[in-house]
């Protein structure tokens, strides 16, 4: 059997890989992107909203999350669910409609889409006749009322979505009952809204687009009131009795209608324009709700003057003499009110406003005095301001994620201490098994710590470096502050703010010690931030110091934005990490790339232009490395300054296509080596580059020329304590990678604790590698004598971690975007390589040293290299050996800042961002996985449906809970069941479940 096996197949490996291995997207985090519906059901307390593109996403209590997508991708125009039931009906742009349900599957709820249907008119009727633009799902559960713009009603059966034509609501049928003199045919055109009676089933009000309204009887087929407004109609709305409803209109007005017993024209008891006498905008939605005091809540959206605020996104609750209009900076998509659903309550006694906007949810506490927002589990504004770069540490010790609530906690005083009041369904999914942070950069200059332990992503605390530099905004202006006499009278509202005050703020790279709880940050224009956590506000001076990497050159000119002003003197701080020494590099170019070694304390930063490190306790440069090449003019001109000319940039182009075909003819050199060492090892490179032709699968490298713009980039920068001069004694080390391909490596002598104050840190340079194809180098990693990769700084000092082993020699692998190379220490001999064998160009984009445990036994883990590609694809290689493991599509290859956004964990987890707003969590281990496990109780409604299906790794992507074992054969069965009925629109299903399971 041993000659039919594939060479470098092993079984017991192949099984151990299935043990440790597994790729699945668990959950999408943050806000959806571009929502277009909102839906609530106060009997389950849960909230759904649509998108724009097909989604459609139900929220709970926190950890209570379903997603579903509707395979047409179109948009969500409307959510509503169906009254006591655990089912919800989404109308698309497309005039379609779809029951979901929720249903329990191997001890969890899913959802599913059981139906899907699309209202059609008789042969030659324009599309307007069956247009929806009104749902109603009857309390009855077993019709939806689907109005249209041609005005005719629709009643449709549910589940089966038959359309009852016998009790259709035609125009003509409602005129029947209307006098001639008060409208006309043209005033039943366009159903706005339909509203069940909460006192009689039998009853509901149909509001027309031309101020027609009509209270229509279904048991007798009949108009028993009509009412006529003066304005365009917009939405209508039932107080709790029944006795009154309101309409709400184009103008700006709302009005309040009784409902008499005799069959008659109304009058309008009272009509208001709350924001009168100018023009004023659309009130879209109203709600009015009755209160134990007597005075009733009356919210509404928009409504205000169209001169001055015709710009406003308004939300504006009154109550008695209370009154605010809710500033968003994004537009209202849809709101909904808590209130008790009880029937037999005599109040609606309202508890909370929930509005959905185009880029955050923000939920209003109606109880609390000054009504104060509440602080959201889930749904995070990611994007408050744009993402620039993201952080991600592990496992985070007790007592600093506890000292970092506490500061978050003092930021929050102003939320409302109410709980959550979205609370349906129960998350069954086990405790996280570690304290997990994910940190992220944004624009404006702050930097977020997000609770990535679970589910539900959860801001803990907000850091912002503005006020260390001074800017043209005050950091203590209150955007909410009003006058007393103000009016409208607007508070702003909600987290989402996408303007910077200056791009030069954006945070570039973080990097947390979660032992010392030391932070260094570094921005776009090359200051670099070094700070601790203190408990207590405080006030300091911030020291300064430069850091010249040009190092006087000559003929260079830097053309790019200058650096940020610095505040003179004392500076005060909120508790939470406080700056006490900023770095600025000169030129002030975007920092590249940043180290922190909190036990030498020590940090190096890079930018294009070179390389620096700098001691934090004695606050002293210690060197600093210039890597640019003569030919780097385009480094100096910066980020946000205009770049290259077409002229010179089709110049470089046409030499790159030079240059690559007569690579393989002829090398150019890379200049003066460091060392007979580096020229043995190019000649080692030369060899192998030539050797590549052999590999009929991989492309070959293409020699890249010193003259390449950018070769001075510093790309990573990586602390060891390795042998680095001679194998018997092992010393502190800088190592930095450059976008040219070359590797430096400097040591660094460290002063013992007894004497850190008094003597300084000295570096010298003892090693300079060069790649001789000159790919830039993303990845720098040494291994100890078991081939283990170096522990963190601290790690060993806190026991979590073996001391790394000083006996046998070390290894150094150096990752480049073309191939992964181990090199001897400290000779820097090359011992092993791995080329990267895709055919498209794929380069490594990202690496990172993963700890992957066995499903099956705890005694087992082991490191091995994560990577992704350009291509999006993740590969694992093993360590020490290279040995690809497996390989995972991810990210599709088009979604370059999909690519560019991807960090991973420590554990074989990864996030990256699908939008602006959104990030996606996958995992690569069997053993680390955090996804939703929820259900939601509910008696089984019993309907023969079929199930909606997805496609590959994006059934798995979505699915709401795990345990999907038997699935095939229910969905075998289910589709032999349909296969029975001889009905065209059923074999259509089953055809589009088949195809979909392809």
């Amino acid at each position: 059997m041993r000659r039919f096996l594939r060479p470098g197949h092993d079984p017991v490996r192949e099984r151990l890989k299935r043990d440790l291995f597994q790729f699945n997207k668990t959950v999408e985090h943050g806000f959806p992107h571009q929502p277009s519906a909102l839906g609530y059901s106060p009997f389950l307390r849960l909230m759904a909203i649509g998108t724009r593109s097909g989604a459609i996403k139900l929220y709970g209590a926190p950890g209570v999350e379903f997603m579903g997508l509707h395979e047409e991708n179109n948009t969500v125009m409307q959510i509503h669910f169906i009254p006591d039931q655990c089912q919800l009906v989404t109308l698309l742009d497309d005039n379609s409609l779809h029951l979901w349900s929720l249903k329990q599957h191997g001890g969890a709820s899913e959802l599913r889409e059981e139906h899907r249907f699309t209202l059609k008119g008789p042969p030659g009727s324009p599309p307007s006749a069956t247009q929806v633009t009104a749902v109603l799902p009857h309390s009855s559960r077993e019709v939806l009322y689907l109005g249209t713009e041609s005005g005719n009603i629709f009643v449709v059966e549910l589940p089966s979505f038959r359309v009852l034509e016998d009790r259709t609501i035609t125009p003509e049928a409602v005129l029947q009952r209307i006098p001639e003199d008060n409208c006309n045919r043209r005033s039943c055109e366009l159903v706005e809204a339909l509203r069940e009676h909460p006192k009689n089933p039998d009853q509901i009000l149909i509001g027309y687009s031309r101020a027609l309204i009509v209270l229509w009887d279904l048991q007798n087929n009949k108009a028993i009131h009509h009412f006529l407004g003066s304005q365009q109609l917009e939405n209508l709305y039932w107080q709790r009795d029944g006795s009154k409803f309101i309409s709400c209109h184009y103008d700006g007005s709302y009005t309040q209608w009784p409902v008499s017993s005799d069959n008659r024209q109304s009058e309008p008891l009272e009509n208001t324009v709350p924001y009168g006498p100018f023009p004023c905008k659309a009130i879209s939605k109203i709600y009015w709700q009755t209160t134990k005091n007597g005075l009733p809540y009356i919210i509404f959206q928009g409504g205000m003057p169209r001169a001055s605020y015709g710009d406003r996104h308004s939300i504006s609750v009154i109550h008695g003499s209370q009154q605010t209009a809710f500033d968003f900076t994004s537009r209202v998509i849809d709101f909904f009110i808590i209130f008790s659903s009880d029937p037999a309550a005599e109040y609606d006694d309202p508890s909370a406003l929930v509005v959905l906007a185009e880029e955050e949810l923000v939920v209003i506490d109606l109880k609390s005095a000054g009504w104060p927002a509440v602080h959201p589990p889930y749904l995070a504004s990611l994007h408050c301001s744009a993402i620039t770069c993201s952080h991600h540490v592990s496992n985070i010790p007790l007592k600093l994620w506890e000292r970092i609530i506490s500061a978050g906690s003092k930021q929050n005083i102003h939320y409302s201490s109410m709980p959550w009041p979205i609370d349906g369904g129960t998350n069954i999914a086990p405790d996280p098994p570690q304290r997990d942070l994910l940190l992220t950069g944004h624009e404006d200059g702050t930097v977020r710590f997000w609770d990535a332990s679970g589910v539900c992503l959860h801001l803990l605390y907000k850091l912002s470096t503005v006020r260390v530099f001074l800017t043209d905004a005050d950091p203590n202006d209150n955007m909410n502050t009003l006058g007393e006499d103000e009016w409208p009278p607007l508070r702003k509202v909600g987290t989402f703010d996408p303007y910077s005050d200056d791009p030069r703020l954006g945070i570039q790279k973080i990097y947390l010690c979660k032992y010392s709880g030391y932070l260094a940050v570094a921005g776009t224009a090359g200051q670099v931030l070094v700070m601790e956590l203190n408990d207590e506000d405080a006030e300091h001076v911030v020291d300064h110091a430069e850091a010249d990497l040009l190092q006087d050159q000559e003929g260079y000119r830097w053309k790019g934005h200058e650096k940020l002003k610095t505040r003179d003197g004392p500076v005060r701080f909120e508790a939470g990490f406080q700056p006490f020494v900023l770095v600025q590099c000169q030129p002030p170019a975007v920092v590249t790339s940043l180290a922190l070694h909190s036990e030498w304390k020590l940090v190096a930063f890079g930018t294009s232009h070179g390389f620096g490190l700098f001691d934090h306790q004695q606050k002293r440069l210690v060197f600093v490395k210039c890597t640019l090449h003569p030919s780097d003019q385009l480094a100096m001109e910066g980020p946000l300054s205009r770049v290259k000319s077409l002229k010179k940039s089709l110049r470089q182009s046409f030499r790159r296509i030079r240059r690559s075909r007569v690579s393989s003819r002829k090398r150019r050199g890379g200049g003066g080596n460091a060392s007979e060492v580096q020229e043995a090892n190019a000649k080692f490179d030369q060899d192998a580059l030539q050797e590549m032709e052999l590999a009929p699968v991989q492309r070959k490298i293409e020699a890249r020329s010193a003259e390449d713009s950018f070769t001075g980039f510093v790309r990573t920068l990586y602390f060891a304590d390795t042998f680095l001069r001679d194998s018997s004694r092992h010393c502190p080390s800088l190592w930095a990678g450059t976008n040219g391909g070359t590797v430096y490596a400097f040591c660094l002598r460290v002063p013992p604790a007894e004497r850190r104050m008094d003597e300084p840190v000295r570096a010298e340079q003892a090693k300079e590698i060069q790649l001789m194809h000159r790919a830039p180098v993303v990845g720098i990693l040494v291994l100890d004598g078991r081939s283990t990769p170096l522990p963190e700084p601290l790690e060993v000092a806190h026991d979590l971690s073996k001391s790394p082993d000083m006996q046998g020699s070390h290894q150094l692998l150096v990752v480049s975007e073309e191939q992964f190379k181990v090199f001897t220490l400290p000779k820097v001999s090359s011992k092993l390589k791995l080329k990267l064998t895709a055919l498209e160009g794929c380069r490594v984009r990202k690496v990172t040293v993963a700890n992957f445990g066995s499903c099956k036994t705890d005694d087992y883990s082991e490191n091995d290299l994560a990577v992704l590609t350009n291509l999006g694809d993740i590969q694992i290689i093993s360590l020490p050996f290279l040995k690809l493991q497996i390989r995972y599509p991810c990210i599709r290859k088009e979604d370059v800042s999909g690519i560019a956004s991807c960090v991973f964990t420590k554990y074989g987890q990864g996030f990256y961002l699908i939008s602006p707003s959104e990030f996606e969590r996958f995992s690569l281990s069997t053993k680390w996985l955090v996804e939703p496990r929820c259900i939601v109780d509910m008696p089984e409604v019993t309907s023969n449906n079929h199930v909606h299906n997805k496609s590959g790794t994006e059934n798995a992507a979505r699915k709401s809970s795990v345990g999907d074992c038997g699935e095939d054969e229910r969905k075998s069965g289910r589709l032999m069941e349909h296969a029975l009925l001889n009905d065209e629109k059923v074999l259509k299903e089953i055809q589009s479940t088949l195809e979909g399971g392809r």
